[in-house]
């Protein structure tokens, strides 16, 4: 879906006009038409008011252009998914089980990996194999990756 679409689905769902839009996110009418009709897409403050404001990340705003995989765990992300920042605002780079309120919820990966074993680990993927992946995947995460140097 492209932004105009998920811009007009969102007013629509939230019961405003365009002006009352316009009116939240301190734009014009205008300004809010012209990205339902994809003529311009909001700038990246009004994208974080809108974001707020309709609680949505700014990826899903602009149509979901990127897979977002927490930086940490690997774990697929969506909306419900996201962490976010101790004021409320989404943090992209994260799952809300890896980073929790502004904080990161694991203190090595050597915990973190533990955990996901625990956890994903059965008849078909057995701990040793389980540990093996995550141990070659998870140092490419970004929040795990070293500095070459």
């Amino acid at each position: 879906m492209e932004t105009k679409q998920v811009i007009l689905e969102l007013r629509t769902k939230n019961g405003l006009s365009q002006d009352a839009l316009a009116q939240k996110a301190y734009v014009t009418r205008q300004a809010v038409s012209r990205w339902e009709n994809g003529e311009t897409v909001p700038n990246t403050e009004t994208l974080k008011l809108l974001s707020k404001l309709f609680d949505v990340s700014i990826n899903t705003l602009l149509g979901s252009p990127r897979k977002l995989v927490c930086q940490c765990c690997g774990m697929p992300l969506d909306d419900s998914a996201v962490s976010r920042e101790k004021d409320g605002a989404f943090n992209e780079e994260y799952c809300k089980w890896c980073y929790a309120d502004g904080a990161f919820v694991y203190a090595s990966l050597e915990e973190l990996t533990d955990f996901l074993v625990g956890h994903m680990s059965n008849e078909a993927f057995p701990p040793e194999q389980a540990r093996a992946y995550l141990e070659a995947q998870l140092p490419k995460l970004g929040h795990w990756a070293r500095p070459e140097g």
